[in-house]
């Protein structure tokens, strides 16, 4: 049994590891493809791990306003993703276009997320309160991840749900 994570860590974690995967997507010489494969897998279990494990304890000592706008960047970066996922041509002009789109509304949400979600959850929630939300992080994201949240079809359903009416 793993000992438990603090669910700061492994968010943290998982911004090192897309930024990683942006890097290699930048790479000639790597498997882009599947760079970008993994990359849309972590974001979206990331995301979804973080808004359901820790956005609803953020609400409870962070202003509405901050957490909305953290679900927004999100959605934004989903959308950003979905239009890269859908270029057929790697390396063409449109795909590096895509992907420095991609890495710069990343860095923009992970910076502000950082700045914001992981300052605040650090400060005020105890080390074994932080522990448990980890273990539910955790969880989610694997379940995620094993269900292949990342696949094309699956960002079309979220972009398009998540589009005004």
């Amino acid at each position: 049994m793993n000992p438990p994570q603090d669910v700061v860590e492994l968010i943290l974690e998982d911004h090192r590891t897309m930024e990683d995967l942006l890097r290699l997507m930048r790479s000639t010489q790597a498997d882009r493809p599947g760079a970008l494969r993994d990359f849309a897998h972590l974001m979206i279990a990331h995301g979804e791990a973080e808004r359901t494990s820790v956005h609803l304890v953020l609400t409870c000592f962070e202003d509405h306003d901050t957490v909305e706008h953290i679900e927004t960047a999100h959605q934004e970066a989903v959308k950003v993703l979905f239009a890269l996922l859908q270029v057929r041509e790697i390396a063409s002009v449109e795909w590096e276009w895509r992907l420095q789109q991609l890495a710069c509304v990343t860095a923009r949400h992970t910076d502000e997320e950082e700045r914001t979600l992981v300052n605040r959850v650090r400060d005020s929630l105890s080390r074994p309160c932080r522990e448990e939300l980890g273990a539910g992080y955790a969880r989610t994201k694997a379940d995620l991840l094993a269900a292949r949240c990342g696949s094309i079809a699956h960002l079309h359903r979220l972009v398009h749900a998540a589009a005004p009416a």
